[in-house]
C-alpha cells in the first residue's frame, strides 16, 4: 500500500515538474512557453555550426593566413614534396600566430571581457570594445584598394575615419591583402630555386642526360643552398618582422 501511495504522489507531482516556472535558456536564447523562441535542440545545432566555422574564421583574420601561404610556397620551391609535412607547417604557423596575436588578444580581454565580468558593460558594448584592438590590427595590413572594393560592394557609406569601418568590410579586405602579400613573398622565394632548376636543366640537356629528370638532380642542390644560408631562420625571421614594421 505504501508503494502504491508513493507512486500516486509521484504521478501527481509530474505535471508540476514538467512545467518549470522559468523557461529554459541556452546561449542567452530562452525557450519560452509560447514556442516563439528557438528551441534548445536548434540552439545546440547553431552552436555546433558556429564551432565548426570558428577555426576557419580565426585562421583568416590572423597572421596564420600569410604564414601558411609562404610556407607552402617555400616547400614547393624546394621540391621536397611532403617534407616538412602539413602538420609541421601548420604547427609552426599556429605558434607563430599565437606569438604575434598575444598582445591583441590581451587587449581584447582587458577592454571587453573584464568590464563585462565586472558588470560595467552590456554584452553588446563589450563586443564593441573588444573589436577595437582587432580592428586596429586589421587596419595595419589591409590595403586601401581592397577596403574601397568591399565598401562599394556592401553599398556602405564612405567612413569618415578608419575606426568607422565595419568588420564585415574590413575582414575580407584583410584576407585579400594577406593573400597578395603571401603570394608576393612566395614569388620572391621561388626565384633562387628557379635559377638552380634552369642551370641544372641546361647542363643535363647539354650533356645528353635526357632520361634523367632535372628535378632529381636539382633537389639536392636546392636543399644544400637552403641549409647553407640558414633558410628557415631567414624565412621565419622575415615573416615575423613583416608584422612588426
Amino acid at each position: 500500500m505504501r508503494a502504491i501511495r508513493g507512486l500516486a504522489v509521484l504521478l501527481a507531482a509530474l505535471p508540476a515538474l514538467a512545467a518549470p516556472s522559468e523557461p529554459l535558456s541556452l546561449l542567452g536564447i530562452s525557450a519560452g512557453k509560447s514556442g516563439s523562441s528557438v528551441s534548445v535542440p536548434m540552439q545546440i545545432v547553431i552552436l555546433m555550426t558556429l564551432l565548426t566555422l570558428l577555426p576557419a574564421a580565426i585562421m583568416s583574420i590572423t597572421p596564420f593566413l600569410r604564414i601558411t601561404v609562404v610556407l607552402h610556397f617555400l616547400r614547393q620551391a624546394l621540391g621536397t614534396q611532403s617534407t616538412p609535412s602539413n602538420q609541421v607547417l601548420l604547427g609552426l604557423a599556429l605558434f607563430l600566430t599565437i606569438l604575434i596575436m598575444q598582445p591583441v588578444a590581451a587587449d581584447m580581454y582587458h577592454q571587453g571581457w573584464e568590464p563585462l565580468e565586472a558588470g560595467q558593460l552590456t554584452p553588446q558594448q563589450a563586443m564593441d570594445q573588444a573589436a577595437r584592438p582587432l580592428r586596429s590590427f586589421l587596419l595595419r595590413f589591409a590595403r586601401e584598394k581592397d577596403i574601397r572594393l568591399f565598401v562599394e560592394m556592401a553599398h556602405a557609406p564612405a567612413p569618415h575615419t578608419p575606426a568607422d569601418l565595419d568588420l564585415k568590410v574590413l575582414i575580407p579586405a584583410y584576407i585579400l591583402s594577406e593573400l597578395k602579400t603571401g603570394f608576393q613573398i612566395g614569388a620572391v622565394l621561388f626565384l633562387p630555386f628557379l635559377v638552380i632548376d634552369l642551370v641544372v636543366a641546361s647542363v643535363t640537356l647539354s650533356v645528353g642526360m635526357v632520361q634523367l629528370p632535372p628535378v632529381m638532380i636539382s633537389a639536392p642542390f636546392k636543399i644544400l643552398l637552403f641549409v647553407l644560408v640558414d633558410g628557415w631562420n631567414l624565412v621565419v625571421g622575415s615573416l615575423m618582422r613583416s608584422f612588426y614594421t
